[in-house]
């Protein structure tokens, strides 16, 4: 064989496997990149706000987060000693969010959407969470109690499925009170939507809670996502294959989540 020939063969299969490997990189970092935006919900209000760790949109009319989303990593689930910062505006909004103070005096606790302990393995990313585009007001028994109670149990969730994908929010509709001089909505129920793919399989669960002091399980606010859509006008997972997303939106499972 030629020589010459024959090193030419080697060199254009180096430059394809050097090209094959730097495509399979390069689709491997747009997949991991791209996750979070994939399994975002819709904006009804054309306002999207991303962070480092989480994504929210921003109703201006309810002045706060119609959702906040985010991954809940395995790995994320950690306890630290953070000093808890003042709440502030987020920079991030045009309209601008709320001032805290409309929560002064109001009755209701500045309760996060993110909540901060699912933030605590940074320290930058605890921070992002006293945005006051992440609050919304709650019942101080409905903070402190179930609603504490359910994040408790979704960071036990992460850990055990090796993560989640979280939504939250405040159900934005109907005759609502507001807060403050800038009339900052109080949402009767707040909504949580976990899902989980493990390995392409996938399974949902969600809640829809009163805001309101309650002792029962956890388990007796379990909803389907089809009727978090009908309560909120929201269409949160919009680009899922359409047989797969109305199979997950329709059942409710929740023998797949309390499993050993």
């Amino acid at each position: 064989m030629n020589f010459r020939f024959f090193y030419g063969i080697i060199l254009l299969a180096g430059v394809f496997w050097t090209s094959q490997q730097y495509g399979i990189q390069q689709k491997t970092a747009l997949s991991k990149s791209g996750d979070l935006n994939f399994y975002l919900p819709k904006s009804t209000t054309s306002q999207i706000v991303k962070h480092q760790y989480y994504t929210l949109s921003y109703s201006e009319k309810a002045e706060q987060a119609e959702w906040v989303a985010y991954e809940l990593k395995k790995n994320n689930i950690k306890k630290s000693d953070f000093k808890r910062p003042f709440f502030i505006e987020d920079p991030k909004v045009k309209t601008q969010s709320a001032d805290w103070r409309n929560y002064k005096k109001s009755g209701y606790d500045k309760g996060h959407l993110c909540p901060a302990a699912d933030m605590e393995f940074d320290i930058n990313a605890y921070n992002d969470t006293f945005f006051t585009s992440n609050i919304s007001p709650q019942n101080h028994a409905f903070n402190s109690g179930i609603w504490n109670r359910l994040e408790q149990k979704v960071r036990f969730w992460a850990v055990k499925n090796d993560g989640l994908f979280v939504i939250t929010g405040g159900v934005l509709k109907g005759n609502l009170k507001a807060i403050g001089k800038e009339k900052v909505f109080v949402p009767n129920y707040f909504y949580k939507i976990l899902l989980c793919n493990s390995k392409g399989k996938y399974k949902v669960l969600a809640f829809l809670v009163p805001n309101e002091k309650s002792s029962q399980s956890i388990y007796n606010y379990v909803v389907s996502i089809d009727k978090l859509e009908s309560v909120t006008g929201i269409d949160f997972f919009p680009k899922l294959d359409d047989e797969l997303e109305n199979n997950l939106e329709k059942n409710v499972d929740l023998n797949l989540w309390l499993a050993k």
